[in-house]
């Protein structure tokens, strides 16, 4: 998935060489992505990146069985029923958490930090996974080429 700050505005780092150095709303954007997987004993994270102006992640949400990493499950047999949230839900309760934060850190409550809604792909089989990780791994040194780097020429991913 991707996740867009409001306007693209460039304020969550700055890519150095080919290596994505945040700064302190990047850390609380990063610490607020890691959040989800501990708040949500049902998220796993996989790959993801925050870049100066957007976040790029791998959610995985488990569906009550195995965890597919590890062959163990989550959950114990006696803990009661987890309501899943929707990845909307997830992204929400991202979104809200690190809007706080951050907003609190530049003394402007309740303004809006993210853009409206995000970007999603279904990841299909392992090369679709293998293909995304390393888009997410390579996407700082891409950073000059990416859809969404403020220099970039208008395209479907950076038109108001």
């Amino acid at each position: 998935m991707t996740i867009c700050v409001q306007d693209r505005e460039c304020v969550l780092g700055n890519v150095v060489g080919s290596q994505m150095q945040l700064n302190d709303w990047g850390r609380v954007a990063d610490e607020c992505w890691m959040w989800l997987a501990d708040q949500y004993p049902y998220v796993t994270l996989d790959a993801s990146v925050i870049m100066p102006n957007h976040l790029h992640g791998i959610i995985v949400i488990d569906d009550g069985g195995d965890d597919a990493r590890t062959g163990d499950s989550r959950i114990a047999p006696t803990d009661a029923p987890t309501t899943r949230k929707p990845l909307g839900r997830l992204v929400g309760a991202f979104k809200t958490v690190s809007t706080k934060r951050i907003n609190e850190m530049r003394g402007t409550p309740g303004a809006v930090f993210w853009q409206r809604n995000y970007w999603e792909h279904v990841i299909c089989n392992e090369a679709d996974l293998n293909r995304i990780r390393a888009y997410i791994q390579n996407n700082p040194a891409r950073w000059a080429d990416d859809q969404l780097h403020p220099d970039a020429p208008p395209n479907p991913f950076n038109r108001g």
